[in-house]
């Protein structure tokens, strides 16, 4: 039976309302085949966690072919290896040299943003993206420290210890919180509840980001400046950084330093700016970090500015990363604090390389598997936890290079790594005399572009709600703690999911003149509603959460129709019909409600009337028997057979 309804609920089978010939054939709505409670559950767990239907390419393969599908499955490697040639390896090698000469002044200035020593920022662009590359599905995506999840880590895990006091227990809890990171990323990958992530929205992310821009910003003040004191602040907000430096202005800056800083950051934002004018430029804002750090170092190193006040990296220990699992608690006071940040900081790594990973698959046109993203970045920081690493994500900053320096695969991660490593075995003791001033220029001209205003802008016009949860995000993370930021970004993006839910919208439709179409009458003033027939859609399913809502909403369109036809003499509402097909469900509470309008609209001498209800709606009606209670033939296929028939009967009424 073909459904002749519009997507708005009007029909278009029936060609008749108030003055039109009753239709010949009324099509009646068909109950669909009963499902047993085994298959209907199955069916709804391969809707949840199987949509995607991963063991599709397993089906009719031999068993040889089954081992080699599930290897690959684990390791993309095996699969897209056996395609590899030079062409590939050409653009992957030129990708990697040209994030590598990024990553590895980042990595230095990040490191520091976790309270930890510059060498960890190395140690983790070298292992976490070799295991990356064997298990990632993305071919653009740069691995390695980030600045927002640095501060983040470095922020949670000062609230425990004092980097300063107890350098040894925080930097366990810092591969504490790396691990777990990496055992919450991979769990949800393998359980495949990555939906969960979803939850966080992008209005949310955009305003945490901004948020946690102006904060890293705001924290390399004072090594922009060159203030020495250990009495700076260890807060983040603004009010608290900004007292700190302005306490210090008569006697802890540094001229020498903010010349340095200044004239390097000017270098960074012109090269950044060359780089986005011109496409094929974008070499230049990738090597710019690794020049500003060589042509500091060597000034620093002939003028002796270090003498003058000047901070610099000094030592820098050579070699690749020492085994750090024994290091890890795994028992102790400190172990729920390491389970909880590596939850939060997990979380936030993982919706930012998801993210990352799906914009670029997009743009070249493959696809990726979401929950074999986060198992493969989960292994990597379990890993890396293993290897003195902390925690390491998707650098869209990096990509972004990666992706214009024409990467083919993973492997250009693996270059990346080769080159940190050949940095770690020989290149470090060249760090000694780079200045800190250069790393927070680094760090600025970086976190800069993630404070996105056109998404700000195109967020208010489109939702209020999410410029909210952008705002709320944004103002948590500057004036109060980035932890507090992400809090209020989560609160107020689940408060606009309970809102949607609570409170579905309902509409009164109305008939586009010359046609059978129904519509929403704010939206098409043209529509004329029918006399004596109150025509209401529901845009929602119907549960427990918002059933009660539907059934008020649903009386108070009533009321409010009624009282206009009685000011305009106009006949009373004789029937009511709820247009159903955009209810996708309903559960026992909803039919409750349906049975209480039905109830009420009774007493008043009113007739309900549904119409178009789907498949599952229609299951469920029947079962309750719902279906009874209203009369089947009240249930229509679509608003114009229910026009068609109410329409005579109201007539005689009214005779």
């Amino acid at each position: 039976m073909a459904n002749s309804n519009s997507p708005d609920g009007g029909g278009s089978g029936a060609r008749n309302t108030f003055n039109d010939e009753t239709p010949s054939v009324r099509h009646r709505v068909a109950l669909p085949p009963k499902e047993g409670l085994l298959k209907e559950f199955k069916s709804v767990v391969q809707e949840t966690f199987f949509h995607d239907a991963p063991l599709r390419d397993f089906k009719d393969q031999t068993p040889s072919k089954k081992v080699l599908l599930g290897i690959q499955a684990v390791f993309p490697i095996v699969g897209w290896a056996r395609n590899y040639n030079f062409r590939k390896l050409r653009g992957d090698v030129i990708a990697g040299l040209t994030i590598a000469s990024l990553c590895i002044p980042q990595d230095i200035g990040y490191a520091k943003l976790a309270n930890l020593d510059p060498k960890y920022g190395l140690y983790s662009s070298f292992v976490p993206p070799l295991i990356y590359a064997a298990m990632g599905s993305s071919r653009d995506i740069a691995i390695g420290p980030v600045a927002v999840v640095s501060l983040l880590l470095g922020t949670l895990c000062q609230a425990v210890i004092d980097p300063v006091d107890h350098p040894a227990e925080y930097l366990r809890l810092a591969f504490t919180a790396t691990f777990f990171a990496g055992i919450f990323e991979a769990g949800l990958g393998f359980l495949r509840l990555g939906f969960l992530i979803d939850f966080l929205s992008h209005a949310a992310v955009v305003g945490f980001m901004g948020g946690a821009a102006i904060t890293i910003s705001l924290q390399q003040l004072k090594g922009f400046l060159g203030i020495k004191t250990k009495k700076f602040t260890k807060k983040t907000d603004l009010v608290s950084v900004m007292r700190s430096v302005f306490t210090e202005a008569h006697h802890g800056w540094n001229w020498q330093t903010i010349v340095i800083a200044s004239s390097f950051l000017t270098f960074l934002l012109v090269a950044k700016f060359i780089g986005k004018r011109h496409r094929k430029l974008f070499w230049v804002p990738a090597i710019a970090p690794l020049i500003s750090v060589i042509v500091s170092t060597f000034f620093v190193f002939i003028t002796r500015a270090d003498k003058d006040g000047v901070q610099i990296v000094k030592h820098i220990d050579q070699g690749i990363n020492p085994i750090s699992a024994h290091k890890i608690y795994f028992s102790g006071k400190y172990l729920t604090d390491g389970i909880r940040i590596g939850g939060i900081a997990g979380m936030v790594a993982l919706t930012e390389a998801v993210a990352i990973a799906r914009t670029f698959a997009a743009m070249k046109d493959y696809q990726i598997d979401g929950n074999k993203e986060m198992i493969a970045l989960g292994s990597m920081n379990v890993v890396g936890s293993l290897t003195s690493c902390y925690i390491t994500t998707g650098s869209f900053s990096r990509s972004a290079v990666n992706y214009m320096a024409g990467c083919q695969t993973t492997v250009s991660n693996i270059v990346m790594s080769i080159v940190v490593a050949l940095t770690l075995l020989f290149i470090t003791p060249l760090f000694k005399y780079t200045p800190n001033a250069i790393l927070a220029a680094i760090i600025i001209s970086a976190v800069l572009g993630l404070i996105d205003i056109d998404a700000a802008v195109l967020i208010w016009k489109i939702d209020k709600l999410d410029f909210l949860a952008c705002m709320g995000a944004f103002f948590g993370v500057v004036f109060i703690s980035v932890e507090i930021g992400l809090l209020i970004s989560v609160v107020i993006s689940f408060a606009k999911i309970l809102l949607q839910v609570t409170r579905p919208r309902t509409t009164v439709l109305g008939k586009l003149p010359g046609t059978n179409v129904y519509r929403n009458t704010l939206q098409y003033p043209e529509a004329t509603k029918i006399p004596g027939i109150l025509i209401i859609r529901i845009d929602s399913a119907i549960y427990f959460s918002n059933s009660n809502y539907v059934r008020e909403r649903a009386l108070r369109w009533l009321r409010e129709e009624q009282e206009k036809n009685k000011e305009a003499g106009m006949p009373k509402v004789k029937f009511v019909i709820i247009e159903m097909s955009p209810v996708t469900d309903i559960d026992t509470s909803g039919i409750h409600s349906l049975e209480e309008l039905l109830k009420s609209l009774e007493k008043q001498d009113i007739q309900l009337i549904l119409a178009n209800p789907g498949p599952i709606v229609t299951q469920k009606l029947h079962a309750s028997k719902f279906a009874d209670e209203i009369k089947e033939e009240n249930i229509f296929l679509c608003v114009g057979d229910a026009v068609a028939v109410c329409a005579p009967k109201l007539a005689e009424q009214l005779a």
